[in-house]
């Protein structure tokens, strides 16, 4: 899985390496199905403070197009982990629905072999 990152704060970039970690952990065993990920983190208020960091999570899967999730907190990691929730949820309801591609060990099985 291809984990592409994008921040203009300054201070959001130490999160690079965790969110890489972090992402590959969790979407381990659907890394098949969405072989890039992109990770957008931007300070909406800039140095103001308060509930303005923002977290947004583009999910490119294989065969089911690009989830966007988004999350806003009041630090960084905080809204990573908000998205990444959000996504693992949203994307396991969405594979969930999606019908499976017949393997050539069901085909053999469907047709009594």
């Amino acid at each position: 899985m291809q984990v592409l990152f994008s921040c203009r704060a300054p201070h959001a970039g130490d999160l690079r390496e965790l969110a890489r970690l972090r992402l590959r952990a969790a979407l381990q065993r659907l890394s098949s199905r969405v072989p890039r990920v992109t990770v957008k983190l931007s300070d909406v208020n800039g140095p103001r403070g308060g509930m303005d960091k923002c977290c947004q999570l583009t999910l490119h899967t294989a065969g089911a197009g690009s989830v966007i999730v988004q999350s806003v907190a009041g630090d960084w990691r905080t809204a990573f982990d908000d998205a990444l929730a959000r996504a693992q949820r949203l994307l396991a309801r969405l594979l969930h629905r999606m019908p499976r591609r017949a393997t050539p060990l069901r085909r053999l099985a469907a047709d009594g072999l």
